[in-house]
């Protein structure tokens, strides 16, 4: 009965979202009144006030006394989406920014305005579930773990990624699945396995810095391929790239991008795929923000159309259960057994009780259930912090619209250097992360990267205010 209650709730605020979306309930519109509604729809009163109360937490309508509600925002208000950024001539050396150890070192400050970690709260994680899982995982794993586990990792574990792989279109066994320590853990085991020193990879642009950080340990060069915030990276500008830089493997996050929040449409997976056979170059995808869409379905991953086993398909429970945990996992295709020796010879094999625990939780289907919240939440926020910056940032300001995951890209004036911004912006006890550490071109120096991952706050609020007032004096 209340699947059913949600769902119509759902149902009759989505439809009242398109209608503002496509500008048929306009700015200042009044909305039928919660017994009208309730009437029209044949619902109860309870589920009329649902919806409303949904589309209200998104800042789409307002509740007016004695007056009934009205719709204060449309999403045609949203400022421009950011311009791809250009082709680079050539690979570069990696080297670390100290601009990102400032930043890192920042997030963990007391008291600050958080925009710059592209991570959960722990108030959106399920501790307590997570908390019962481990007790259970405890009474039920031999001598209460303490031993080592097989080097590919928990059985159970494997087993249950493997029954909800069906949610992104897979159909793997548990004999395909490698456990890891967290999706960084994953990402690196498998460049490990397909690449050697001095090679060079391709890699969106602009880039995670943790990726371009890793890229540095193994002494790779990288070459930065133009990406559309819409959909992913220029797949003809790639098939070019590949022969003439000897590219030696591709590593691409497919599902809302750090930081641009692009996602790849199926199509372009697909054809991406096709691609990388014709050059029998492997892909690393990392699919860490797949499960946090906002849509009704989740996206496509490349490696549903990997016939070939080029395709290293890497993951994490980090974003969505329990970052503390460590638990991550690869699906590495035609690379199982070099990525099984990497991982023998550096770890030996994974700790056991965190997996054992999220094993317990994905079994007894807590894990869709949390994940239905979550994204309702992200979603809720996203739109809150885009109203803001709409408001409170200068009208050149260009914002990218993610489907999902964690983060906002945003362009600002030339004449904006969002460094410079960040120290200002430190003063206040705000964070944010600066453009110019998402690529090792000297670039994106007026772009800032807002994750909208805490929940809406007069704090909140009060930062992309005050964000926005620092801007307009730099510009």
């Amino acid at each position: 009965m209340l699947k059913t209650a949600e769902h119509l709730y759902l149902q009759i605020a989505d439809k009242l979202e398109q209608l503002i979306a496509k500008d048929v309930l306009k700015i200042g519109d009044k909305l039928p009144s919660v017994r009208t509604m309730s009437e029209e729809q044949g619902v109860s009163m309870s589920t009329a006030f649902q919806a409303y109360y949904h589309l209200e937490a998104k800042g789409l309508i307002e509740s007016r006394p004695k007056s009934g509600y009205y719709v204060i925002f449309s999403p045609r208000r949203m400022p421009e989406m950011p311009k791809v950024c250009e082709a680079v001539k050539k690979p570069s050396e990696v080297t670390v920014h100290e601009m990102v150890t400032q930043v890192s070192q920042d997030m963990r400050l007391e008291n600050i305005t958080r925009f710059a970690s592209a991570a959960p709260p722990e108030s959106m994680l399920p501790a307590a579930k997570i908390s019962k899982a481990l007790i259970q995982a405890l009474r039920k794993t031999p001598f209460a773990g303490v031993g080592y586990e097989p080097v590919q990792g928990n059985p159970d574990l494997r087993r249950q990624i493997a029954r909800n792989s069906i949610l992104w279109g897979g159909a793997v066994s548990e004999d395909e699945i490698v456990t890891t320590s967290g999706c960084m853990d994953a990402l690196t085991l498998c460049l490990s396995a397909v690449t050697q020193q001095g090679d060079t990879i391709a890699i969106e642009s602009p880039a995670y810095y943790g990726s371009l950080q890793l890229a540095e340990t193994l002494g790779l060069k990288v070459l930065e391929i133009p990406t559309h915030p819409g959909t992913g990276v220029d797949l003809e500008y790639l098939d070019k790239a590949i022969p003439k830089f000897k590219i030696k493997a591709c590593l691409f996050v497919t599902n809302f991008t750090n930081p641009l929040g692009a996602c790849m449409p199926d199509t372009h997976k697909r054809e991406l795929v096709r691609l990388l056979e014709k050059y029998e170059i492997p892909l690393i995808e990392d699919d860490i923000y797949g499960d946090m869409y906002f849509g009704k379905e989740r996206p496509g991953v490349c490696k549903t159309f990997d016939t070939n086993g080029l395709v290293l398909l890497c993951n994490s429970f980090s974003k969505s259960v329990a970052p503390g945990y460590r638990v991550g996992w690869t699906i590495p295709g035609r690379y199982l057994e070099k990525v099984l020796n990497l991982k023998r010879h550096h770890s030996i094999s994974s700790p056991s009780l965190p997996g054992a625990a999220i094993a317990c939780f994905l079994e007894n289907d807590r894990y869709e259930h949390h994940l239905r919240g979550m994204r309702k939440a992200l979603h809720t926020q996203y739109m809150r912090h885009l109203q803001a910056i709409r408001e409170y940032f200068p009208e050149d300001c260009c914002v990218s619209r993610p489907q999902g995951g964690f983060v906002l890209w945003v362009e600002l004036n030339p004449k904006v250097n969002t460094y410079e911004l960040y120290e200002q912006a430190i003063k206040h006890k705000i964070s944010f992360a600066p453009g110019r550490i998402f690529s090792l071109q000297d670039r994106y120096t007026n772009c800032m990267r807002i994750s909208y991952s805490n929940p809406w706050s007069k704090q909140m609020d009060d930062g992309l205010k005050t964000l926005g007032r620092l801007i307009r004096k730099l510009s």
